[in-house]
């Protein structure tokens, strides 16, 4: 199924039914008595999370969404029905926003989360309403009030506890293809990852968290380059975030340099991002050149006070010891992991 991360919609609740104008025809009642019954409400437009779905494609199908409008009443005193609600199924996670002034109107982060953003018009009241002492033959009847009509843009931001952050062909989608079921397409050229996917990883005690993998960053993504400015947004929710460094290209790639320089892009996009915690992680452990170059750089983090964990997702070395430090830094004390 084709990832859609974001849609744009024109919503439209129903509009709300008239009250009718009516008179019985009964011996001795005078002009008959007003019999008009009330219009019915217009429906509203409800967005609802749906824990099993994972893309806007459907939306982008149907880009025109109405409910239906309140029946008109009719004599005899019977009123119309109401019109039935538009209920719009999202994936969790799941931003709506007002595509005019940007305004964020809801944000499902539950399963069977559930948020009304356009009521439907209330409606007319028929003329046995307004029958009184001094008027006892109205003969007029309120009109359903009009409905609402939005245009809405959905933003969907994946819901992980942890994040996947480096260069192209840093190693990420093997890491997540290691530690989970989930099987993102694995090359060695860049922007193998063109789009994001989430993994369950399974842990000790029958915990499990949700890992998030995403395209490549590349210096000037927060600009528009490369893939991954479309997909900053889905580390936004993350708990932490590994940054994954392939250290094998040295010594015609700076490692360092371009740890720093996705540091950069991500303060541009979003200083709350930037601020989140992050686990670095040296990957591809197995080659022979990241061996050799592995005490330099590991000499070089923790003179800047960041821990690092050498990895390699095809052999497995060192992935325990990753998984351990993911657990406390979101569970807390080892004490409450074990």
């Amino acid at each position: 199924m084709k990832f859609i991360d974001e849609v744009t919609l024109f919503a439209t609740s129903g509009h709300g039914g008239a009250g009718c104008v009516a008179f019985r025809h009964e011996k001795f009642i005078e002009f008959g008595g007003p019999s008009g019954g009330d219009g019915g409400k217009g429906g509203d437009v409800i967005f609802e999370a749906v824990s099993g779905l994972s893309t806007l494609l459907e939306l982008r199908h149907r880009p025109h969404q109405k409910a239906e409008n309140g029946h008109n009443g009719m004599g005899k005193n019977r009123h119309g029905a109401g019109g039935d609600d538009l209920l719009i199924k999202v994936p969790v996670g799941t931003v709506v926003k007002d595509a005019e002034t940007d305004d964020i109107l809801a944000d499902l982060t539950e399963s069977g989360q559930r948020v009304i953003l356009l009521k439907g018009g209330r409606g007319g009241q028929g003329n046995a309403r307004f029958a009184s002492a001094t008027n006892k033959a109205p003969k007029f009847a309120q009109p359903g009030e009009e409905h609402e009509e939005r245009k809405l843009r959905l933003e969907l931001k994946l819901m992980a506890d942890v994040g996947l952050l480096g260069l192209p062909n840093a190693g990420k989608s093997s890491l997540i293809s290691k530690v989970s079921a989930a099987r993102p397409k694995i090359a060695d050229y860049p922007f193998t990852t063109m789009v994001p996917s989430l993994g369950v990883v399974p842990y000790k005690n029958y915990k499990s968290f949700v890992m998030a993998d995403i395209p490549g960053i590349i210096e000037g993504a927060n600009e528009g380059a490369g893939l991954g400015h479309r997909f900053l947004k889905h580390l936004e929710r993350s708990g932490i975030l590994l940054h994954l460094v392939d250290i094998s290209w040295m010594p015609e790639r700076d490692p360092r340099a371009e740890y720093e320089s996705i540091n950069h892009e991500l303060a541009l996009f979003s200083p709350e991002l930037a601020a989140k915690e992050q686990i670095v992680v040296i990957t591809k452990i197995d080659l022979p050149q990241t061996k050799a170059e592995l005490p330099v750089i590991k000499a070089w983090f923790e003179g800047k006070g960041v821990k690092v964990f050498p990895i390699s997702s095809a052999t497995g070395e060192g992935v325990d010891p990753l998984l351990d430090e993911i657990a406390r830094c979101l569970w807390g004390s080892p004490e409450e992991v074990w």
